[in-house]
């Protein structure tokens, strides 16, 4: 019950959401998520932070980027998202956040160029 519990709380935030409802279509780095939710990196790595300290997300190094993908294995919570996706035309603005995404190697090129420029 206590995940469940956690995870009503996750997705009483907006941009928490948000996030997941990504992720629930792919796994992604920062950057990418950062370009499709039109939000700062910080305050997208704060949320995945939350997300991750309760298991709703893992990570994986690839190169010099962390990405992000769902860990979830409760069904309950599983369906939920999928009746989310399954919807996704009722919800405008997880409908334009998916539309963004199909732009994920562009934000991923600007990460990138970040990175260079941060090193000089």
């Amino acid at each position: 019950m206590e995940k469940l519990i956690d995870f009503f709380k996750i997705l009483s935030d907006e941009t928490r959401l948000r996030i997941l409802a990504l992720l629930s279509v792919e796994e992604l780095c920062v950057c990418e998520i950062c370009g499709a939710l039109e939000l700062t990196q910080p305050k997208v790595s704060k949320h995945l932070s939350k997300m991750r300290d309760k298991g709703f997300v893992i990570t994986e190094k690839k190169e010099q980027f962390v990405f992000y993908k769902l860990n979830l294995k409760d069904e309950t919570i599983i369906n939920i998202l999928k009746e989310i996706n399954k919807n996704i035309e009722s919800y405008s603005i997880l409908k334009k956040d998916r539309e963004k995404l199909q732009q994920k190697e562009k934000y991923l090129n600007e990460c990138n160029l970040n990175l260079i420029n941060d090193l000089k």
